[in-house]
């Protein structure tokens, strides 16, 4: 018997993700929007790199005899790449080529029918990495180039084109409404790396568009509560009809 765990979507990424739970971030918009359907985890790691994301995530999907006893993702999302692209000194840069081959395998431990964490009912979208604005950014032991960072968000429209996986080109959207100036790109970001509500609100929406073009069933209007209104309840037997359900219908 599968265990009553209520569905998920899975935000995996660094401090851009873990950052989402911040008031008007991308975790807390959809989590808001989700409400009563699917659970949000966010699973986003200050500081962290493909490198290093690939046996993080060996520990956080559930393999193929486990996932009975899991909550199903339903939703992936995957965003790194702010600190791939780091040029030295920064210790967590990652070359562009191997950055891709990361992305490529963190999709195939779940799209692939011959790896151990296979999840065919998983959707998956990749994020890009934001523009940065080296203007607003002040840790020069953590430097940021902009051109860098605009050549892997190129990287990650590369593998969603090899991989077939949608992406949330934010990037592009950012930059085309800071004006297409690095300067400009200040409306969006805090420090001139991490979103503000504005930014996050773009990611957001990226997603979105996303789930009704590509996802359709994940729509919430497609999608019915785990647990029915409570103006559904029998008032003569409300045991029998506070029953878990499956939320697409």
């Amino acid at each position: 018997m599968a265990a009553n765990i209520q569905d998920v979507i899975m935000l995996v990424g660094d401090s851009l993700t873990g950052r989402g739970w911040e008031r008007g971030g991308f975790a807390q918009l959809l989590a808001e929007r989700y409400i009563r359907k699917l659970d949000v985890i966010n699973r986003g790691l200050g500081g962290y790199q493909t490198d290093w994301a690939i046996p993080v995530c060996e520990q956080i999907f559930a393999k193929q005899h486990e996932q009975h006893y899991a909550p199903k993702i339903k939703l992936l999302t995957i965003w790194y790449g702010a600190n791939d692209a780091g040029p030295a000194p920064n210790t967590r840069y990652v070359p562009r080529d191997r950055y891709k081959a990361n992305l490529s395998h963190l999709i195939q431990m779940v799209k692939s029918p011959t790896s151990a964490y296979y999840s065919p009912e998983t959707r998956i979208i990749l994020i890009t990495p934001p523009p940065v604005n080296t203007k607003q950014w002040s840790k020069p032991e953590s430097p940021r180039v902009f051109e860098t960072t605009r050549s892997y968000a190129a990287a990650v429209k590369e593998v969603g084109e090899q991989e077939n996986v949608p992406v949330a080109d934010i990037w592009t959207q950012m930059f085309d409404g800071a004006g297409r100036r690095e300067e400009g790109c200040e409306i969006y970001l805090t420090d001139g790396l991490h979103l503000n509500s504005d930014g996050y609100n773009i990611v957001f929406k990226a997603i979105i568009d996303i789930v009704e073009r590509v996802y359709p069933e994940m729509d919430t209007a497609k999608m019915q509560d785990v647990f029915i209104p409570w103006d559904q309840v029998d008032l003569q037997n409300p045991r029998a009809s506070l029953v878990k359900r499956k939320v697409h219908l």
